[in-house]
């Protein structure tokens, strides 16, 4: 078994590929408030090359760990001898890759012998410029693109504009893949993109949408990090840009915005996947989309899509205190989640990101609503752990079609309360 581990690093070294041989996922479970502090305390043990999936929030709230096969031992005896519960939630992250690796490239040789797009695969960035420009061409009197600045390393970020004309009007802004390792988010505005397209004029509600809004559409918001999550490490969640005086390199783009910066769960070490940067900001990826934000000056919902856990929230995230217009968002995530729950049967659970989750700061909905645009959500799409961030191809268009009933209400909803 170690001999085939070692192996199967090689080979991924030499390809340039980080390999996840032999690392397990753990859902650990903290009963207090005291084993949630050691796993705080287990996540800053730099030595362990930890991956938290889903970090520690509250007692009784499960906590994904990618532990390192080599450090797989040391995490469980640490864990055993808090008395803290935990399970084997993937057994083979390295099967889960090759698998979707696999998939990856028979879909693409699919693709080029038949000339077409498959909206039920993962794509390479390339691949989903592509498309969007096939969108644009296919809809040139509804749709448009714009590029609203570059990444760090100089990649476009490419907007889609759902209009049917008129100038600054109303506008809905969603935007996906911030975190570059949650694949199912930019593959899910994909296709949601194409959706607006083909049902414009077909369907009534988004026809009345666009008839009196516009959408805008950003479906790869972290572009460098989704490049290296292809060719480099497939768990990369940070942007690429270089950390003044650390060897490490990036930053969580959401915690990067100017709402609550710095506070409590986010981290000011830049090794560490939730740093917050050197100041508010101070990301390209995020600079640009404040900056178009504020440019409009009429955007009246701000959506954000992430993957995993089946959560719609709601400001907000850096304070455990309730918006202003909490009612009234409760009440529009509770009749979106319905939607979404009556097409396949999915459950979403609902709420402000500080009891839902965990406290965040620094996040880009925080801001928004502070901005004040007041439909402030942020998605967090399939599944709930049992794949985790390498949720399988197949189940790209069940979760887009679920979640555009989701959107579509809350579209509708954004559409019929002017403010």
């Amino acid at each position: 078994m170690r001999w085939m581990l070692l192996l199967g690093v090689l080979i991924g070294a030499a390809w340039g590929l980080q390999t996840f041989a032999g690392d397990q996922v753990l859902r650990v479970k903290p009963c207090n408030a005291e084993q949630v502090h050691l796993l705080k305390q287990l996540e800053a043990q730099e030595s362990l090359q930890l991956d938290f999936w889903h970090f520690p929030s509250y007692p009784n709230r499960p906590v994904d760990i990618q532990v390192p096969f080599v450090c797989l031992q040391a995490a469980k005896v640490f864990l055993e001898s808090h008395h803290i519960k935990y399970s084997v939630l993937i057994e083979d992250v390295q099967a889960m890759v090759d698998e979707e690796a696999r998939e990856m490239e028979f879909n693409q040789r699919s693709e080029r012998s038949r000339n077409s797009f498959n909206f039920a695969a993962y794509h390479p960035l390339e691949s989903i410029y592509k498309a969007m420009d096939d969108i644009v061409a296919q809809y040139p009197q509804l749709v448009s693109k714009i590029q609203i600045g570059e990444s760090y390393e100089k990649r476009p970020l490419n907007v889609l504009k759902f209009s049917t004309g008129g100038t600054n009007r109303p506008a809905i802004w969603i935007d996906a893949g911030i975190h570059a390792r949650e694949w199912v988010t930019q593959a899910t505005a994909l296709w949601t993109a194409n959706k607006i397209a083909c049902e414009y004029g077909n369907d009534p509600a988004v026809t009345s949408v666009l008839d009196t809004m516009d959408i805008f559409l950003l479906p790869v918001a972290n572009p460098d990090g989704y490049v290296f999550s292809h060719t480099n490490n497939r768990m990369w969640r940070k942007t690429r840009s270089k950390v003044p005086g650390s060897r490490c390199v990036g930053v969580d783009p959401n915690r990067n915005w100017d709402a609550g910066f710095g506070g409590p769960g986010a981290s000011s070490n830049p090794c560490s996947d939730s740093y917050h940067g050197p100041s508010a900001n101070s990301e390209v990826e995020v600079r640009s989309i404040v900056d178009f934000i504020k440019g409009h000056r009429n955007v009246k919902a701000f959506i954000s899509i992430h993957s995993y856990s089946q959560l719609m929230m709601y400001p907000y995230g850096y304070t455990c205190n309730n918006p202003k217009d909490y009612k009234e968002l409760d009440e529009v995530v509770k009749a979106a989640t319905s939607a979404l729950t009556s097409l396949y049967g999915t459950k979403y659970t609902v709420g402000p990101i500080c009891s839902v989750i965990y406290q965040a700061s620094g996040g880009s909905i925080d801001w928004s609503y502070d901005y004040g645009i007041k439909y402030s959500f942020a998605f967090e799409l399939r599944d709930t752990g049992r794949h985790g961030f390498l949720l399988p191809a197949n189940q790209i268009i069940p979760t887009a079609e679920e979640t555009w009933l989701a959107l579509k209400t809350t579209m509708e909803y954004v559409r019929d309360h002017p403010y």
